[in-house]
Formats: structure tokens, C-alpha cells, sequence
């Protein structure tokens, strides 16, 4: 009996760990287009970051996916691989590539293509609740797949909640 209760006690445990390694950030920021005609503005965004597929060290990598809107009206949602550093005292850097579609609201604010590419380098601080707020720079461009490449660059301040835990 003791046994069979340790057992489930460690099944349980080894269940929750990835459900809360899994998190949301929301962000509100800046987006700056390199094009000088185009609608610059604030910009909302979503993450949803999986639990880490692997952890060596101080270092992790999880699948995510993101969601921007500009307050303009352009649209962005992609899935990829982010990375985490964890430093001492809670502080962690954050960087991922996420490959998605991207939708303009204005001819101006055209990146070149549906197909964009964001990629994201941010620095955090996570509180002892497991919350953590980050400062993310971010750019989305199409790598010259496209005859055009103008991108946007984003400044975002991010909350990051955990989920499951």
C-alpha cells in the first residue's frame, strides 16, 4: 500500500511538472516600421510558451506560439522554439524564432509578404508566484524570401503568467 501510494504521489508530481512549466505573456508595446509612410503604433501580444522539451543546465527549449495585433490593425500569429537562460536571482534571459503569416492593414505597413519571420530577445525578472515581467525587443521580416524585406521593430514590456500551477 505504501508503495502503490508513493507511486501515485510520483505520477502526480511528474504530471503537474510540465502543465506548470507552461506559461502565457501578454505584452503591450511599440512597433516602429522601417518604411517612414507606414502607421506606426502600440502593440498587443500573446505567447503561449509549452513546458521545456529539453533542459540541460541553466538553459531550456520549449515549443510557443504567438499572436500580435497593432493597434493599426495589423496581424501576425506564428508558432516556433524559444529558449531560456536562467541567471541568479530569478533573472532569465528569453529569445525564440517564430515563422508565421502576417496580415497588413495598410498598404504601407506591407512587409513584403504574408510569410514573416519574428524573432524575439528579451530579459526578465520571475517573482516567488512564478509570474515574471520581461523587456522584449522583437523584429519581424521575411528574410529576403520576398522581393521587399521593409520589417518592424518592437519594443514590448511582457507579463508572464504560469499556467497549471
Amino acid at each position: 500500500m505504501k508503495k502503490t501510494t508513493l507511486l501515485a504521489a510520483a505520477v502526480s508530481a511528474a504530471m503537474a511538472l510540465p502543465a506548470a512549466a507552461q506559461e502565457v505573456a501578454l505584452g503591450l508595446g511599440y512597433s516602429d516600421y522601417h518604411r517612414e509612410t507606414a502607421d506606426d503604433g502600440a502593440v498587443f501580444t500573446l505567447d503561449y510558451l509549452h513546458a521545456p522539451f529539453h533542459e540541460r543546465g541553466r538553459l531550456s527549449a520549449r515549443f510557443g506560439a504567438a499572436l500580435e495585433v497593432q493597434d493599426a490593425g495589423d496581424i501576425f500569429a506564428g508558432v516556433g522554439i524559444s529558449g531560456v537562460i536562467d541567471l541568479n536571482n530569478d533573472w532569465f534571459i528569453e529569445t525564440s524564432v517564430m515563422p508565421g503569416a502576417y496580415h497588413e492593414s495598410s498598404r504601407e505597413n506591407d512587409l513584403g509578404s504574408t510569410f514573416e519571420i519574428r524573432s524575439l530577445l528579451a530579459v526578465g525578472k520571475r517573482f516567488q508566484n512564478g509570474k515574471a515581467v520581461s523587456l522584449a525587443i522583437s523584429h519581424k521580416s521575411n528574410a529576403s524570401t520576398a522581393d521587399e524585406n521593409p520589417g518592424v521593430n518592437s519594443l514590448t514590456l511582457r507579463w508572464h503568467i504560469p499556467l497549471g500551477g
